[in-house]
């Protein structure tokens, strides 16, 4: 018997290659689901702001009015709810956005409402944005607008008119010691009165006020706003 020298030669297999069966663990055939996870708005319903306040102690003119709310919208605004520890600061509050937002105005509700969202955008307001943007989803009937308004407003496709009116409440929101002559007389030339740059002026300044309380005080949101005209 002759003795091999050298490197013993590779041996090859003509049967085609297979790869070893995984072992059975009893769930081989099922897809494994993702972790369930909580929703990112829970909670937002029972802690909507971050402070301890007092407890609220509505008087019946308050009362009454969270009740309209109930019945007209199907819950009570988080807002209301965390201005509702004075009753001072939340009737002032209610009356101030009840003139600005759905009083008389050469601006109509959605404009209003676009004014809000566009100025919450550059203040990155959660409440107003989530809150707001519904609004102008449901006032318009076009959820793309809502989440233009609060993505890029200058991204719409917007009439003349509003693009002004936005372009002036977000320099106001910016830089508002830059606001001159030109920036209103490129309101009256979109077709403004001087009575409706007033109320541009005026939302505008309600809104920044209100963000920066919100953000200050991490309120949140009714958590059904983000469903709203979807």
């Amino acid at each position: 018997m002759k003795k091999q020298t050298g490197k013993p030669q590779a041996q090859y297999s003509t049967s085609p290659r297979t790869a070893p069966a995984p072992a059975s663990s009893g769930r081989s055939a099922a897809k494994l689901s993702p972790p369930a996870r909580a929703s990112a708005t829970a909670g937002d319903d029972t802690r909507f702001v971050a402070l301890r306040l007092p407890k609220p102690q509505l008087n019946e003119s308050m009362a009454a009015y969270f009740r309209k709310c109930e019945e007209k919208l199907g819950f009570v605004p988080n807002v209301l709810k965390a201005y509702a520890f004075d009753m001072a600061k939340l009737e002032s509050f209610v009356a101030m956005y009840n003139d600005l937002m759905l009083g008389p105005s050469g601006l109509s509700k959605l404009e209003r409402e676009m004014i809000a969202v566009a100025v919450s955008s550059n203040n990155r307001c959660y409440y107003c944005l989530v809150a707001h943007g519904a609004a102008v989803r449901q006032i318009s009937g076009d959820a793309a607008l809502g989440e233009l308004m609060a993505m890029n407003y200058r991204a719409a496709r917007l009439s003349k008119r509003e693009r002004a009116m936005l372009d002036f409440a977000v320099k106001l929101t910016r830089e508002p010691w830059e606001v001159d002559e030109p920036d209103r007389e490129a309101l009256r030339r979109a077709g403004f009165s001087d009575r409706d740059i007033w109320d541009i002026s005026a939302v505008a300044g309600f809104f920044n006020m209100s963000n920066r309380v919100a953000s200050a005080t991490d309120m949140r949101p009714n958590s059904v706003y983000h469903g709203i005209a979807r």
